[in-house]
């Protein structure tokens, strides 16, 4: 048992590039201003919390999947009928001379 290996094996110590041991502050960006004027006006930011809470909200096509299928279906159809029924209708005036 003496002459078993260690379970593991220990890497050397690899010595990074500077620019990775300390790399550039991130660069002010009209993004990174834009962000920090909005967190710096507290009306702003209980905008921005606002819409990330109203963007976050479950839809009603999540809550019931079932219902807005069904309503899905029926609107899809009778919007379709009605695209038909025109076309019928504009090709029935085109051949009666009419348009």
């Amino acid at each position: 048992m003496a002459d078993r290996l260690p379970s593991h094996q220990h890497r050397p110590r690899v010595d990074l590039p500077e620019w990775m041991r300390n790399p550039e502050p991130p660069r002010r960006t009209i993004d990174r201003r834009l962000s920090e004027f909005i967190d710096g006006a507290p009306a702003l930011r209980a905008a921005r919390h606002r819409l990330w809470a109203w963007r976050d909200r479950s839809r009603f096509s999540e809550r019931h999947p079932v219902l807005s299928a069904i309503v899905s279906f029926f609107v899809v159809w009778i919007v379709a009928t009605c695209l038909v029924v025109g076309t019928m209708y504009l090709y029935h005036m085109i051949l009666s001379g009419e348009i």
